[in-house]
């Protein structure tokens, strides 16, 4: 699509050392400041030239969301949202993930893009629908928008409790699907459970890597394979969309 530039970074190519090697993006992690700041322009790099500064959230497993239009200023503190929507040329925005499932959407007609963090909390409380909604309402159409799911966290890796399996049948009988069990074991499909969301709202357009980020170690962080090997912090893996 040349009216977007767009990309999921893994962990290669950065400054960052130890448990965050090597491009780590996340400034809610305890790396050195300077060396997220290296591996972000680093990212920028890759996205193009003269453009702003690349629009980060400080994300919550919400479902709120920022539109950004010709008045948007970039803020002293990123909003505490999980999804970011803007129709502005040569913005950059991203979210950053390390197993939960990041998704790009855009409309090249109405010139309109978004990016949301949706981990299980976020896609529960419908974060999807409501990013959906919005561009619907500033005039996207569902036949045109295209998505993509990046990186996360496939089911065999997924162990949830019995509780989890609740809470979402309790929401929906049909969930069951997304849910597998192994021996005594319990696993989530979250990839599968966010695509669910996409064609729930008629999205039809929907690209998925299907990239395992726990099990690709070298190249993609994961906050669940590191709490695995006792690591007291973890790295972020960056996803990020731009108008050109």
């Amino acid at each position: 699509m040349k009216s977007i530039t767009h990309g999921f970074f893994g962990r290669s190519g950065g400054k960052s050392k130890g448990i965050y090697r090597s491009l780590n993006c996340g400034p809610g992690s305890n790396d050195k400041k300077s060396n997220i700041k290296k591996n972000l322009k680093i990212v920028k790099g890759k996205i193009g030239k003269n453009i702003d500064n690349i629009y980060l959230l400080n994300q919550k497993h919400g479902s709120k969301f920022i539109y950004l239009n010709n008045k948007y200023k970039y803020p002293k503190k990123r909003p505490k949202v999980d999804a970011v929507i803007t129709n502005q040329k040569k913005l950059p925005i991203a979210i950053l993930t390390a197993d939960c499932a990041p998704i790009l959407l855009c409309d090249q007609n109405a010139k309109i893009i978004a990016a949301i963090h949706s981990g299980w909390k976020s896609a529960f409380k419908g974060i999807i629908a409501k990013v959906i909604k919005f561009m619907i309402k500033k005039g996207c159409d569902k036949k045109s928008i295209f998505a993509a799911i990046g990186p996360c966290i496939n089911q065999k890796h997924y162990e949830v409790k019995e509780d989890f399996f609740k809470k979402f049948i309790k929401k929906n009988p049909k969930n069951k699907i997304f849910f597998k069990r192994r021996k005594d074991l319990l696993f989530f499909d979250l990839p599968e459970y966010v695509r669910s969301q996409l064609i729930f709202n008629r999205i039809k357009n929907i690209d998925i890597l299907n990239i395992d980020t726990f099990e690709n170690k070298n190249n993609f962080f994961s906050a669940r394979r590191s709490l695995r090997l006792k690591h007291d912090d973890y790295g972020r893996n960056i996803s990020i969309i731009m108008l050109n």
